[in-house]
């Protein structure tokens, strides 16, 4: 995801962009390959107001809506179609990078060329860019560059992390293989193969095991070998593990309840059904891709550390955010019996990702997006979901196409004081949130506009259209975000907002953001208990149809679902006032938008 969102990123900032993809789907975790569904700062639901915007979230939508029977292979397609139709992105499917060449200048070292081969086509192809963004997981392209890199867990003295390992040692994360099985109605006999593990209540007995339909993410191993040299040999051992944890809901047990006064993951407490018997469920399919968690991280300026995390440390150089809790497993995975398979450190709040994180600190043109950030092992344990990564790639992309626009030879070069701001006010443009960054666009004509509207709630004013936050903040949230609904939100329908200058101005693009439920879960998923917390199709919240109108010009839409909207007439329109009517939401008796946009010039290409 976090590839993909770079990719798109970039390219709707005019960049040309190639897009690398060592498999023949997109998405990595979360394709129909591996099937693990994304989260990301709102901890599943446990921090309502959190959940990532921009591309991440345009996806979302996207998915919930077009895939009702949440079939992972349509994700896959929603995926290579919102690739392919971008005109700027030349996709590469099917090749892995093998290498590049590199340069070494007074200013430090460039990647020249990276080099790509694609075996089905018999193809290699030399990628020549001025920037490179790493978003592949085990830092491939960073490896062959000679990018300064981790692997494995610091000692807690190294950066003062209390839950750090006391010595330093090669352990990582391990890796997990996902079923999906479903209930036939009768009968089905499980034979297992001669190779699959066998397993018993007890060995099982802090893990649980009574959802059937979706594997099991704890069936983890694989963190005590190198994760990428004995990849091949993890996967068939993860495949035995599968297998015999199936033989073992099948066969040998009735499900088991583990301890909740032991620590077991709050998320999973009373939320998954009760089932008696497995005897009726099937496999349906079997994964033969191990999810990875863990590899190298590469190192930039700034290393993310624990107690980054913990104090929500604020960043001059924020482009990104997380929020999910610091996640350590036991690198024995499944042969850790007496280990939770979890240990997950509540944040108090959301916390910065800074840009420097997200460079290579000694090869200037390298970006990185994804769990191969510049962070330690244990807030790499936050900072790894992907939901988290995606907003992580859409900031490199972003970067790496100002970065280009700009003439700049090295990334580090943005971190100039103005040209950061520019950066954070073009990521908020394209529906970022920043903590600690308010949107204040110097292009942006709206705030310098009277506004009324026809009706308003008492928290809810027209006013908050122009005050640089795009979603409500709940209490908590982030210690300097005061809590507030930050939206319009009318008395009833229909309602119209107006922008007024005092004299009339070129309007060439208008955006609009609207409500599309931050307070609940979105994602898709197998598992039917983590479906349960969301709405799959239109949110609720979200306006249908609406009218913009501007002199002489007008514009309605209807069918609308998508949190943001970019509207751009054929030719700019000159008035002194831009009109907003919200006739129809999907279900809520109110308008509810939080931000409009207008600008007298072109920008991005954002839908």
């Amino acid at each position: 995801m976090a590839g993909v969102c770079a990719a798109l990123a970039a390219a709707r900032q005019g960049g040309k962009v190639a897009l690398v993809q060592d498999r023949s789907v997109l998405g990595g975790n979360a394709s129909s390959e591996i099937r693990m569904h994304i989260v990301g700062a709102s901890c599943s639901g446990r921090r309502p107001g959190a959940r990532e915007s921009g591309i991440i979230e345009e996806i979302r939508l996207e998915d919930a809506v077009h895939n009702p029977t949440r079939s992972p292979h349509l994700f896959d397609l929603l995926l290579y179609d919102l690739v392919r139709n971008e005109p700027n992105i030349t996709l590469l499917l099917d090749a892995h990078c093998f290498g590049c060449e590199v340069e070494e200048t007074a200013e430090g070292r460039r990647i020249r060329r990276a080099l790509v081969s694609r075996p089905m086509t018999e193809e290699r192809f030399a990628i020549a860019a001025r920037f490179y963004a790493d978003c592949s997981g085990d830092s491939r392209l960073g490896l062959e560059a000679g990018a300064d890199y981790r692997m494995g867990r610091e000692a807690a003295s190294e950066f003062d992390e209390p839950h750090a390992p006391p010595t330093a040692d090669p352990r990582t994360l391990g890796s997990t293989i996902l079923f999906m099985a479903r209930d036939t109605g009768r009968p089905a006999p499980f034979r297992p193969p001669s190779w699959a593990r066998r397993f018993t209540e007890e060995q099982l007995r802090l893990r649980s095991h009574r959802e059937y339909e979706y594997g099991y993410w704890w069936a983890e191993w694989g963190g005590e070998l190198d994760t990428v040299k004995d990849a091949d040999a993890i996967r068939n051992e993860l495949l035995a593990i599968a297998l015999g944890v199936w033989d073992h809901v099948k066969n040998r047990c009735r499900p088991a309840q583990p301890d909740p006064s032991a620590g077991y993951e709050k998320w999973l407490a009373g939320e998954l059904p009760s089932q008696a018997s497995a005897e009726n469920w099937a496999l349906e399919w079997v994964g033969m891709l191990p999810g990875k968690r863990e590899s190298r991280r590469l190192l930039g300026p700034c290393i993310l550390t624990e107690r980054d995390l913990l104090a929500g440390r604020p960043w001059e150089d924020e482009v990104a955010y997380g929020g999910w809790w610091i996640d350590l497993h036991p690198p024995a995975g499944v042969d850790a019996v007496e280990e939770y398979p979890c240990q997950q450190v509540e944040l108090p709040w959301i916390y910065s990702i800074p840009l420097r994180a997200l460079y290579s600190r000694n090869v200037g043109n390298l970006l990185m997006a994804g769990r191969n950030i510049s962070a330690t092992h244990v807030a790499f344990a936050s900072t790894r979901v992907m939901g988290t990564c995606a907003v992580m790639g859409q900031a490199v992309g972003t970067a790496a196409a100002v970065a280009a626009r700009a003439g700049l030879s090295r990334a580090g070069e943005l971190l100039e004081p103005a040209r950061i701001k520019a950066l954070q006010q073009a990521r908020l443009r394209g529906d970022a949130f920043l903590p600690a960054v308010a949107g204040q666009d110097p292009a942006d004509l709206a705030p310098r506009a009277g506004i009324r509207a026809s009706s308003e709630q008492d928290d809810a004013p027209a006013r908050a259209l122009v005050n640089g936050t795009t979603r409500a903040v709940p209490a908590g949230l982030h210690p300097p975000l005061a809590a507030s609904r930050n939206a319009w939100i009318s008395g009833e329908l229909p309602a119209t907002v107006e922008l007024a200058w005092p004299e009339a101005i070129d309007i060439a693009e208008i955006h609009v953001t609207f409500d599309s439920g931050f307070e609940r879960e979105l994602a898709l998923s197998m598992s039917d208990a983590f479906t349960r917390r969301m709405i799959r199709g239109p949110q609720p919240e979200t306006v249908e149809r609406y009218t913009l109108a501007a002199g002489e010009w007008a514009q309605t839409i209807s069918g609308n679902y998508q949190r943001k909207r970019v509207h751009r007439p054929a030719e700019p329109v000159r008035a002194s006032s831009l009109r907003l009517t919200v006739h129809a939401t999907h279900g809520s008796p109110a308008a509810r938008v939080f931000e409009i946009r207008v600008y007298a010039t072109r920008g991005e290409t954002i839908p």
